[in-house]
């Protein structure tokens, strides 16, 4: 395996950058000392300027005005992101894009995907089920009558659904298979959708999806099999990549501080026990590397593996959420009361950290579901 960037993907990379530079983690009021949501929508200034740099249509064909690149290229602008807690909707916007363009008809990316790549148009989807804990796909039934498919049930924490002009809602098909899972783009101004705010423990507005005979046309409705797992696959890559530009941030802070800050006349970096404590979290970090790319590699390629793609983005999100966790308290630690201090920015990453740890299911729940792929595809 060769993870060498393309000079595109690098440029995308230097592009983010670029974007990034002036964006400051601390712009919104901390959540530990708010109550309710640190603001109300997302940056909509910055998210200017990801559509002007063309950031938003990465993963776009030529023919959408976008660049064609793939879900590496994605992965790293979305890790740039992270390092500065860029409050925008990136990942779910580009990966809705991109469900819309591999799996949705001719008729609906035209419709949708020049004003999405363009930012005219916000994208996100609700991909946590009813608990954050279950089957997004289960918590929504759709049954079809007539020209329109009806949506019913509750998706919870959904990401910056009141900025969004449409979500993408997975739901089972009521009378099918287990297996059966529709991708519907729902406006959420349309009867019988409803929105209740929740609060991320990064501070963020997120909502409850609320769905009562939500009618929501045809061709609005992405019926193609294997789009929900490729998108949940899509999504959950991402949140590793988010993950890792967290974690690679806050290690270059604990890095910084533990270099200058001074006992007994010596920087604390020189001592054993720190140094140990921070070549542990960069194992973490190349390991979350190392996994994320096998992920974003096998979605941007289709090659084939030992086990199928499930198999490689469940170890991705396995080392990311644990790494991430793991990452965060030993920076708080070797900060001392300092990491807690609300004046600086230490706070914030660890309450995002914590976020993306959860976000689409725990370690654990990927640890269940690389088991049972385990049992069906044995190794050897």
């Amino acid at each position: 395996m060769d993870f060498t960037f393309t000079e595109e993907q690098l440029a995308a990379a230097e592009a983010a950058r670029g974007v990034f530079a002036g964006v400051a983690p601390d712009a919104v009021p901390s959540p530990a000392l708010t109550t309710g949501a640190v603001a109300e929508g997302l940056d909509r200034e910055l998210w200017s300027r990801l559509a002007a740099a063309d950031l938003l249509s990465l993963l776009l064909d030529e023919a959408h005005g976008g660049a064609g690149l793939d879900a590496i290229a994605l992965c790293l602008v979305l890790r740039e992101s992270a390092g500065v807690l860029a409050r925008v909707p990136l990942l779910e916007h580009s990966a809705a894009a991109a469900a819309v363009q591999t799996h949705g008809g001719m008729e609906l990316a035209g419709r949708l995907l020049g004003r999405a790549g363009r930012g005219e148009l916000v994208l996100t989807v609700a991909a946590n089920g009813r608990t954050g804990h279950d089957p997004a796909e289960s918590a929504v039934t759709a049954r079809r009558e007539g020209p329109a498919w009806v949506l019913d049930g509750v998706q919870t924490a959904v990401p910056w659904a009141y900025d969004a002009d449409l979500v993408v809602v997975p739901a089972h098909v009521e009378g099918t298979a287990a297996d059966r899972t529709v991708l519907a783009l729902v406006p959420r101004d349309r009867n019988g959708v409803e929105l209740a705010e929740q609060v991320s423990t990064s501070g963020e507005r997120l909502a409850e999806l609320r769905l009562a005979s939500a009618r929501i046309d045809a061709v609005d409705v992405i019926e193609a099999d294997g789009a929900w797992e490729w998108l949940h696959a899509l999504l959950t890559t991402g949140t590793c990549a988010l993950a890792l530009g967290l974690g690679e941030r806050v290690l270059r802070m604990t890095s910084e501080y533990t270099g200058r800050r001074e006992q007994f006349g010596y920087p604390i970096a020189t001592f054993q026990a720190v140094a140990v404590q921070t070549a542990d979290r960069y194992i973490d970090l190349r390991a979350m590397e190392a996994t994320l790319w096998q992920a974003a590699w096998r979605i941007s390629s289709g090659a084939p593996g030992a086990l199928p793609l499930a198999g490689d983005v469940a170890v991705a999100k396995i080392w990311a959420a644990e790494g991430v966790r793991r990452v965060v308290q030993t920076a708080q630690h070797l900060h001392g009361g300092f990491g807690a201090d609300t004046d600086y920015s230490l706070h914030r990453y660890h309450a995002w950290a914590k976020h993306l740890e959860l976000a689409l299911g725990p370690a654990a729940a990927y640890e269940e579901r690389l088991g049972d792929l385990l049992a069906v595809h044995p190794l050897g």
